[in-house]
């Protein structure tokens, strides 16, 4: 199978020094890809910048912003089987960016404007025989709010986490499938999640 797989943060620029980013280690992406190629896939991976190691045996693709991102996420999607879209892109991006460095000052006022939504776009793209896996990094109890996000990006699976899994080596997910399906897991090492997910997104084919 061919497993394109999203990882890491997103950096959007303020200046040339400054960006907008978050605390993502890529260490759920790192763990992702490399069950993906102990299981005999060819995997590509999209990566933001992290500092986190990753498998061999793998084509890969640095980038840094959001738009980045998008860009590769749509170019790559049609010639694979799946979609795992682990990253954690910025919501928001500064609406202007500053050249040089913007100087020292008492207040700086930053107006945004939101990101394209890389999910959405994919499941606009998406044929009947391919299927796309997401990710709701969610505060705790808003399970609601990955369910909507399932519907409303036509994936076939999504995992909800809270937030307390953002830069730990474990997670707490709940697999939310369109037919109503929840399937509650133990907290676990990212990388025995990751061989589990790897297994129920085989299943989705």
């Amino acid at each position: 199978m061919r497993v394109l797989i999203t990882a890491g943060p997103t950096r959007e620029p303020i200046d040339a020094v400054r960006y907008i980013g978050n605390r993502s280690s890529g260490r759920m992406g790192a763990a992702l890809a490399e069950a993906a190629v102990n299981a005999g896939h060819q995997v590509t991976l999209i990566l933001g910048p992290v500092s986190a190691a990753f498998a061999n045996g793998l084509r890969r693709i640095d980038i840094e912003t959001s738009g980045q991102m998008h860009e590769a996420v749509l170019v790559e999607f049609p010639a694979h089987d799946l979609l795992i879209m682990a990253a954690a892109v910025a919501d928001y991006r500064p609406k202007a960016v500053h050249a040089g460095k913007t100087p020292r000052q008492e207040s700086l006022t930053i107006e945004c404007e939101a990101t394209a939504d890389i999910l959405a776009g994919a499941g606009q793209i998406k044929r009947p025989d391919q299927r796309t896996v997401g990710f709701s990094l969610e505060l705790a109890g808003n399970i609601g709010r990955a369910r909507e996000k399932l519907l409303r990006k036509k994936l076939d699976l999504i995992v909800y986490n809270t937030t307390e899994t953002m830069n730990s080596e474990s997670i707490e997910p709940s697999l939310l499938w369109p037919d109503g399906r929840v399937e509650s897991l133990a907290r676990l090492p990212k990388a025995r999640f990751a061989e589990a997910l790897m297994a129920r997104a085989t299943e989705l084919f």
